[in-house]
């Protein structure tokens, strides 16, 4: 796939793409970011689409993770910020981002994204069916082999093996735990009681992983395993993954159409903000585990030509730019949602 070789430079390297900025400015800015690895290949490719039209712009983004670019853009050590398809800025990071920024930060969804359920059983050729119930009391040890009667009641005819599961998780901070997290919080009370819904939980069983590579790495080399990875990292790397039972009752495979689905549901309730959960979110055809990813942008920027830059930059993502999503495996924006941000846009400076 096109983004393969773009997501295997992601980890600690900085990509550099210039281009000719619109209006009467001519000097030349670098824009500085940071954040999730996630959307890497696709800002990658818009800083190269965006440069062939405004030459005077050359964009640095660290791919850090989205704590990182949380860190970084409370410091003020970059121009804009970039989380994974996890949660936006807990209220206490926000204020201290302001406060120490002297304006207000806001999200910006740039497209949607797909926590998917990965598994290696050798020889389950058919797409295995979870509902969230199975998945919490997996990730909890309460279901412990393949055969269990819960999996085998939504796998009607699968030659389900006798082994132990193999739980694999995330020992990182991570927007992927948030939105897994969030979702099994959803689904289930006694998750959300003793496990919780945070970018970081203590999983009672398994073994752990870091980064979405980590836990995608230890499920394709052990036998009987299941671990929980954006759905761009499955596909790179050959990964079966389940389809999930929605609010609907139907089992769901995470498609482009399908997590778009989901934000199509969802796109009239988003609240000025900009912020919202679309976890199991109710609509026929609708992936259950989806999110947003967030652009973290100054209201303000300090450097007057660098807001001018970003704020142009956004228009054009936002707008032409959802065009390049979904040849690289992302869903892009429904359209009520793209119109709501460019709103948003205008009152940056």
């Amino acid at each position: 796939m096109k983004y393969l070789t773009i997501l295997v430079l992601a980890a600690g390297i900085m990509l550099s793409a210039c281009g000719k900025k619109e209006g009467t400015q001519n000097s030349t800015a670098q824009i500085n970011g940071a954040g999730a690895t996630f959307p890497f290949p696709l800002y990658s490719k818009w800083f190269d689409e965006y440069g062939k039209i405004n030459k005077d712009a050359k964009f640095n983004y660290q791919s850090i993770g989205s704590g990182g670019g949380i860190k970084q853009i409370t410091e003020g050590t970059v121009d804009f910020g970039a989380g994974a398809t996890d949660s936006p800025m807990s209220a206490e990071e926000q204020k201290n981002a302001e406060v120490k920024s002297n304006t207000k930060i806001h999200h910006i969804p740039s497209i949607l994204g797909a926590v998917v359920l990965t598994y290696n059983v050798p020889g389950l050729e058919k797409p295995l069916n979870l509902t969230g119930e199975t998945i919490a009391d997996i990730f909890m040890g309460k279901i412990t082999k393949w055969n269990d009667k819960a999996i085998a009641k939504d796998n009607e005819g699968a030659k389900l093996p006798d082994k132990d599961i193999n739980v694999v998780y995330r020992t990182d901070g991570s927007g992927t735990t948030y939105i897994f997290t969030d979702y099994l919080g959803n689904i289930s009370p006694e998750w959300k009681e003793k496990v919780g819904v945070s970018k970081t939980v203590k999983f009672s069983t398994g073994q752990g992983g870091k980064g979405n590579e980590g836990v995608t790495g230890v499920v394709k080399q052990l036998e009987y395993s299941i671990g929980y990875v954006e759905l761009i990292y499955a596909l790179q790397n050959k990964l079966k993954y389940a389809n999930i039972k929605n609010s609907e009752g139907e089992f769901i495979a995470p498609t482009l159409e399908s997590v778009t689905k989901a934000g199509d549901v969802t796109a009239s309730q988003l609240p000025e903000t900009l912020t919202m959960s679309i976890v199991n979110a109710k609509g026929k055809g609708a992936y259950p585990i989806a999110s947003y990813t967030y652009l973290l942008i100054y209201e303000k920027n300090k450097d007057a030509s660098k807001g001018k830059m970003i704020k142009s930059f956004l228009e054009w993502a936002l707008g032409d730019g959802q065009k390049f999503a979904k040849d690289l495996g992302y869903a892009p924006l429904p359209a009520e949602v793209a119109k709501k941000c460019l709103e948003k846009v205008k009152i940056f400076n």
